[in-house]
This record gives C-alpha cells, structure tokens and sequence, in this order.
C-alpha cells in the first residue's frame, strides 16, 4: 500500500467504507468511470490507456513522498471493492485550503448518490480538518447534477458564490460550495 507521508493516518474509516492511498491497481477502473462521466468533470476528452499510466507514473506516484503535495488522491472502497475515489485537489498549503474531488461507480449513482457521497464527506472532512488541520475545504462543481448540492448542504456545506462559467466546453454554470473547520 502507498503511503502518504503528509498524512498521520493513511486509512478513513466508517462502517464498510473506507478511503485509502489511491490505489495503482484502481486505475484503469477510475479512467472508465471519468470516461463515462466526461459530462460534469472539467475533463475534455475521454482518457486513453496511455494517459491513465503516464498520469499515474509521472504524477501520481510521485505525490507519496512530498511534504506540501497538490493533490491527495485516494480510492474510495466499500467491503475493501473500489466504488469510487476523489481526494483533496488544488491544496493551498499557506492559506490551509483545498478543493474536494471525488466521482463514484456510475452505476451505483441512481441508487446510491447520496448515501455514497455523505460517507465520503465525512471521511474525507476527517483527512482535511483532523488530519491537515485545513481551514476550508470547497467543492467547484457545474450545476448538472442538482442532487450534489442537496447532499453538499446535508453536510454543513455553504453555497458560496456562483460563477460564469469560463470555460470553452460550456458545461454550465460553476456553483462552489465550502465548510470551514470547526
């Protein structure tokens, strides 16, 4: 198992669920869920075979071993299965932020969206505010999928401004919500 050397604790735990250190072996699974996803991630093109292991061997193997990474990934697993992972992105370590990630199984989104994506907050609020002692974490989301944000709000998250979107794909409008630590 990879190790996270910014990170006391390497595995979140709740009930059947747990996030650990990405997995190597979770790749290939983690670029069809992006792949069939493509429609809210800011990702533009389907990832290849080829772009999941450069990724992977020039990015994500080397974020073990810094003290200040940019980005903490980490398979999301039910009963020790990968159904989805996501991490802390963007990770602004003077100003103690970060942005959350995270995507599921796609066929475990009509049943089990909300359910999925409450245990993973809590799991990955524990790594941000426990563990790093950030000051906020956020969410940078398009406004496709109205039930992320009745779920961000379950969990305490604030809306915190809406954007125009920016971007050339005019996936939507960019609706940010954040939590702060207690």
């Amino acid at each position: 198992m990879n190790i996270y050397k910014c990170l006391n604790t390497q595995e979140f735990i709740s009930r059947e669920y747990k996030i650990v250190p990405i997995r190597f072996q979770d790749r290939f699974t983690i670029m069809l869920w992006r792949n069939e996803q493509l429609y809210h991630l800011r990702q533009k093109y389907p990832l290849t075979v080829e772009d999941q292991e450069n990724y992977f061997s020039n990015i994500v193997s080397k974020i073990f071993d810094e003290d200040q990474p940019n980005q903490i990934l980490f398979s999301f697993l039910k009963n020790d299965i990968c159904i989805g992972y996501g991490g802390l992105v963007h990770i602004n370590w003077p100003d103690k932020n970060a942005e959350i990630s995270f995507i599921m199984d796609t066929k475990l989104e009509k049943d089990s969206f909300e359910e999925i994506w409450l245990i993973y907050l809590d799991l990955i609020e524990r790594v941000a505010f426990n563990d790093l002692k950030l000051i906020k974490i956020y969410t940078y989301a398009f406004d496709l999928r109205p039930d992320l944000f009745k779920v961000l709000e379950t969990s305490g998250f604030n809306l915190d401004k809406n954007l125009k979107n920016i971007q050339k794909n005019e996936k939507g409008k960019v609706v940010i919500h954040s939590k702060q630590s207690a």
